[in-house]
């Protein structure tokens, strides 16, 4: 116990001190990918600042810099979801950060509005239809559309507990008021094919399986189907990818994104760095490594997602669904979603 208390007291020392001269921005990321490795080799070439990583899940790294507080070596947090980026703002965790190249770089609706966070990347959450149970001429959905009585005993979709379906949630607070979507919720659950099991692949394979005709998932679990083990293909082929809400507001997005550490020590080389991860040379590699959308209007995306075509995006900003999330938690609490 003790060599391990120690190991994280060196730690914490290596990173707040580093050698005479160097220049260094030390990052907390609860996301990872191979292709991040090749971006972090190529920052610190570009730029002579070293990257210190340090990973792990969303909660456990706030927890990490809540006990670390004023001292904590933190310059930059990275995580999924605006929800759990509202979560930091909610602890204090960032400072505001105005920087021409990310506002010119990053559309407004996924940024934070003073400047606390920026996304990086776009999800959207779709909805995967059974090829062989839903009519081919069934090419618009709408979120609204999956609580009515035609699709009864069809609808796959995660627990409350779920992040993402949290923002789903607060953004049709936003869209309707909390009456309106309490009644949706309530749909849902009545309309659902199972007790909510597993994440957004397994709601996949279910529809595959003919435990479900449609599922709510993020676009990039079925791309990452797609490009997956021969048993994951097979269930991505028996289903297609509808963009909710074409005719109105658009699909919910969602981002992973990044701010500035309230008190990082290295506050430039972190704007720096996070403008870097929004450079248009950064950002088809940065959303690839797990089949996202680039935030940056205009930038190539992968073969697969190009085959899912374009769609139009809701406008809402981003922040918004950390700042309905409780409210998000509240209603589905009361709708018995579980």
């Amino acid at each position: 116990m003790l060599k391990v208390v120690f190991a994280g007291i060196a730690l914490l020392l290596s990173l707040a001190a580093p050698a005479p001269g160097e220049e260094v921005v030390n990052v907390y990321s609860a996301r990872h990918y191979d292709t991040d490795d090749a971006l972090l080799k190529k920052f610190t070439k570009d730029t002579g600042i070293k990257v210190n990583i340090i990973e792990g899940k969303s909660d456990a790294l706030l927890a990490r810099m809540k006990q670390e507080g004023e001292l904590s070596p933190a310059d930059v947090f990275i995580t999924v979801d605006a929800g759990r980026l509202g979560k930091a703002e909610d602890q204090g965790i960032f400072q505001p950060v105005k920087s021409r190249i990310l506002e010119k770089q990053i559309p407004e609706s996924l940024r934070h509005p003073e400047g606390l966070w920026y996304g990086l990347t776009k999800r959207a959450r779709v909805i995967v239809v059974s090829n062989e149970r839903v009519p081919a001429e069934t090419t618009s959905l709408d979120y609204e559309s999956l609580a009515g009585p035609e699709w009864k005993g069809r609808v796959l979709i995660r627990s409350s507990s779920n992040i993402y379906n949290q923002s789903l949630i607060a953004s049709l607070i936003k869209a309707h008021g909390p009456e309106v979507t309490e009644k949706w919720c309530r749909g849902i659950v009545e309309n659902m094919a199972r007790t909510p099991q597993g994440g957004d692949r397994d709601q996949i394979r279910g529809v595959a399986a003919g435990e479900g005709d449609v599922a709510v998932v993020n676009h990039y679990y079925l791309a990452r189907m797609m490009d997956g083990n021969e048993a994951d293909k097979e269930a991505a082929s028996k289903v297609r990818v509808i963009f909710p809400n074409q005719k109105n507001r658009g699909t919910h997005v969602n981002v992973s994104g990044a701010g500035v550490v309230k008190t990082a020590p290295n506050r430039d080389n972190a704007i720096k760095f996070i403008e870097f991860l929004a450079s248009n040379e950064a950002q088809q590699k940065f959303a690839s490594g797990n089949q996202e959308y680039p935030v940056v209007v205009g930038i190539e995306t992968t073969p697969i997602l190009a085959g899912f075509g374009t769609y139009k995006s809701d406008a809402l900003n981003a922040a918004q669904l950390g700042a309905n999330n409780k409210e998000a938690v509240r209603i589905m609490d009361r709708a018995a979603w579980r």
